[in-house]
């Protein structure tokens, strides 16, 4: 995969998953608190979700990471890896979802939704460590690159935030 490839991939990638927590009303985290309207479990069995839940996207990250950046893949087989390891997190984000099927709609307060665009910003900066390591060597960051990288995906989420909050949606 060449580097044009790949970057218009990150950023097509980044303009979908900043926008999706404030599209989507369904959760795609489990966090330890309920959300208003969302699944009533004990206090410690969605603390143990929770941890469960994000050790899970941490495999799936390390898994991505080792997966994707080899040496070995074609540009092809990078895509194809980039692919199958976005199919596994997005069931894994699903999981969320379904196991929230049958309740009336669920209330996703703001915080909840700033917490999903970080989850996908560490997810897609994740995939974007690896399709670095993929093209070549991958050059050391310090805390300047992320701030300002995460400042980018907050611009991008700027629609979604627009059409969430700042626009009226009809009732009923």
């Amino acid at each position: 995969m060449n580097t044009s490839t790949a970057i218009g991939l990150l950023i097509i990638l980044a303009l979908i998953t900043a926008n999706l927590p404030f599209v989507a009303q369904r959760p795609f985290l489990v966090l330890p608190w309920a959300a208003p309207g969302g699944r009533t479990v004990a206090g410690a069995t969605r603390w143990l979700e929770s941890i469960v839940f994000f050790a899970v996207l941490a495999v799936l990250g390390y898994v991505t990471w080792s997966w994707v950046a080899s040496s070995l893949a074609t540009g092809f087989a990078v895509l194809l890896r980039v692919v199958v390891m976005g199919v596994l997190f997005a069931a894994c984000l699903a999981y969320p979802g379904y196991a929230a099927r049958g309740k009336p709609t669920v209330v996703k307060p703001v915080f909840q939704r700033l917490v999903e665009v970080l989850v996908f910003y560490v997810l897609v900066g994740l995939m974007a460590f690896a399709l670095e390591a993929s093209i070549g060597n991958v050059f050391v960051q310090g805390w300047e690159f992320y701030v300002i990288t995460f400042s980018l995906f907050l611009v991008f989420a700027y629609p979604g935030f627009v059409w969430r909050y700042l626009m009226r949606h009809r009732q009923g």
